[in-house]
C-alpha cells in the first residue's frame, strides 16, 4: 500500500478538518460485547452496518432531484405556500 509523503503542517493547504467523533473505549467495549465477546464478529458487524448505510445513501443519491444537488430549487417550491 502506497502512502503519501508526509509534509509539515506548515505546508499542508488549507482543509477543512475532520468531523471530531466522540468514541470511547467503553463504546467499543460495548460493540464487542454485543457480539459475545468475539472482535472479528463485532468487526463484521460494523462492516455490513457501514455497507447498509453505503447502499442507503447511494438510493438517496438516486432519488434526489438533479437540481437540489445543483442547488437550484424546483419550480414547483416558488408557488407553494410557506408554513
Amino acid at each position: 500500500m502506497q502512502t503519501k509523503p508526509e509534509t509539515a503542517p506548515e505546508e499542508q493547504p488549507d482543509a477543512p478538518e475532520a468531523p471530531a467523533f466522540d468514541i470511547t473505549e467503553e463504546d467499543i467495549d460495548e460493540a464487542i460485547a454485543a457480539c459475545s465477546g468475539d472482535p472479528r464478529a463485532a468487526i463484521r458487524a460494523l462492516l455490513i452496518g457501514q455497507q447498509f448505510l453505503e447502499a442507503a445513501l447511494e438510493e438517496a443519491r438516486k432519488e434526489a432531484s438533479w437540481g437540489y444537488v445543483r442547488g437550484r430549487p424546483s419550480r414547483w417550491t416558488k408557488d407553494a405556500p410557506e408554513g
